[in-house]
Formats: structure tokens, C-alpha cells, sequence
């Protein structure tokens, strides 16, 4: 059987969380950053270990079946690769910023030179906008270009906003771009042994989203304790050993596990407990 070639990140904010996934989803990954390549055989994969700018292209050309990178890169290399899975991390958010009181809406980009290191993701979204502008490609801190007369707007990565107030401009206008990091395949193309991996790696993410609660509580109490804790697809109520009570075991989102145990005491459960998943199918 041949082995599924898959793309991941080699250095970057994307690269510990891919192997982490990969590595949470079964597969072996590497320990030395130097290696370029490694073979999973056992799980039928072969792991390449690139620049997350080229991964798309790679993909998009069938070179490799299956990568991860940044929905940002993804949509700036025109690449004939589509988005099949967000993987939840590397969240980023793309903005147009300017000396402040300079622009104020995306109609005022009109002849305006932009500078920005994601120039395909740009000029589409401008062009899906009727806006026409002069879009130039810099690497690295965009943000000087101002200062230095090269552009009069930059289109960037913006977190908290430091680093733009820092060099004295603010952002304006809507967001370009919510990015994260994102599971790709070749437009139209679906390789053997894709499936295996994204089921898995869908297991992971809801591992991760998801806690075990088991708690045990009064027989006349389950009908509102389940209506709580509904589980997947239901919970598991089984009778105790002690007459009256009853065991229960459903799987509930992480976040608000605690207060959701709160309302469950209130109930007269006992004995609550929390259990993180590592991975599971659903």
C-alpha cells in the first residue's frame, strides 16, 4: 500500500502545534528540528517537513497528498488545494492599519499603496470589493514601510494591536482575514488513507473540547441531571450497588465543566468527577 504523503510545518508558530496534533493523533513524529523527512509505516504515512509558505503548492501541484498550514498562506498562494479541516490553533486576524485619522473606511484605500507580505490575499479581497489600489509585497516588519514613505497602508497580523500603536498607526476598516491553521488536500482529490487521518485528527479536536463527567445521584433525580449532561449521543445511567441512587457518565464540553458540576451538587449528585479524553471517535 502506498504511503500518504503529508506536508507539515518546519519551524514557524505552526510547527510545534502540527506535530503536537500528529503526534496526539497516533503518529510518530520527529525529534531532531534537522530531519526533513520520517516514515510512519505502521500508520501508512510519510511525514515532509517544510516551509509553511510552500506547503500549499506542493499540495496544490500532488507532489504531497495532505498538508497543514495557515489558512492565510493557503489563500495567498493561489494554489490549487482546498481546506478541508480548521485545526483550531495558530489563530491570527489580518487588518489594514494607517497614521490615525487617515482612513477611516475601505473606500478610502482607492489609490492607495499598500504594503503587506500576503499580497494574493489582499488584491482579492480588494478586487472582491471594486477597490483598486497598488499592492507591494514586503517581508518582515511591514509596519516601517510607512515611516519610510513606502506605502501608505499596511495590511498585517494583528494581535493585541502593541506593535501598530507602537509605530503610530491604528487599524481601520473590516478584517481582511480570521486565519488558523488549517488540514489541506489537492482541489478535487480525495488520496487513500486521508480519510484514516482526518478521522483522527477530529478525535483529537474533540478530545480536546470535551471532558468524562461520572457522577452518581438519586434515581429521582437522573431526568433532570441528563437533561444536563445529554452526552453525545446519551449518557450512560446504570444502577448502583446502594438502592435509590444511580451512576451516570456522559461526555460534556470543557468549557463550563465546573459550573455545571456546581448545578449537578445542587441536584444532590456525589462522588462528581472530571476526566480528560485523549482521543476518541464519534
Amino acid at each position: 500500500m502506498s504511503l500518504l504523503r503529508v506536508a507539515v510545518p518546519n519551524k514557524g508558530s505552526l510547527s510545534v502545534s502540527a506535530s503536537e496534533i500528529l503526534k496526539e493523533s497516533g503518529y510518530r513524529q520527529r525529534e531532531d528540528s534537522k530531519q526533513l523527512t520520517l516514515t510512519d509505516a505502521e500508520n501508512g504515512v510519510e511525514f515532509f517537513y517544510l516551509r509553511p509558505r510552500d506547503i500549499a503548492l506542493y499540495v496544490g501541484e500532488g507532489t504531497l497528498d495532505v498538508g497543514i498550514t495557515g489558512r492565510d498562506l493557503l489563500r495567498d498562494s493561489g494554489a490549487k488545494a482546498d481546506e478541508a479541516l480548521d485545526l483550531g490553533f495558530g489563530r491570527s486576524r489580518f487588518r489594514f492599519a494607517a497614521r490615525p485619522g487617515r482612513y477611516t473606511e475601505l473606500s478610502d484605500l482607492a489609490g492607495a499603496r499598500i504594503a503587506t507580505s500576503y499580497t494574493g490575499v489582499v488584491r482579492a479581497f480588494l478586487e472582491e470589493r471594486g477597490i483598486e489600489a497598488s499592492v507591494t509585497r514586503l517581508d518582515g516588519a511591514v509596519e516601517t514601510s510607512i515611516q519610510l514613505g513606502v506605502a501608505d497602508v499596511i495590511a498585517d497580523v494583528v494581535e493585541t494591536g502593541s506593535t501598530l500603536r507602537q509605530a503610530g498607526l491604528e487599524v481601520f476598516g473590516e478584517t481582511i482575514l480570521e486565519s488558523s491553521a488549517v488540514l489541506i488536500t489537492r482541489t478535487g482529490d480525495v488520496p487513500e488513507g486521508f480519510e484514516s487521518l482526518k478521522r483522527r485528527i477530529e478525535g483529537v479536536l474533540v478530545a480536546r473540547s470535551y471532558v468524562m463527567m461520572d457522577y452518581d445521584i438519586p434515581s429521582d433525580q437522573v431526568a433532570d441531571a441528563v437533561r444536563l449532561t445529554p452526552g453525545i449521543e446519551s449518557p450512560t445511567v446504570a444502577p448502583l450497588h446502594r438502592e435509590g441512587w444511580s451512576a451516570v457518565r456522559a461526555m460534556v464540553p470543557r468549557a463550563g465543566a465546573q459550573r455545571l458540576m456546581d448545578q449537578l451538587w445542587q441536584l444532590g449528585a456525589r462522588g462528581i468527577l472530571l476526566t480528560d479524553i485523549h482521543a476518541c471517535r464519534l
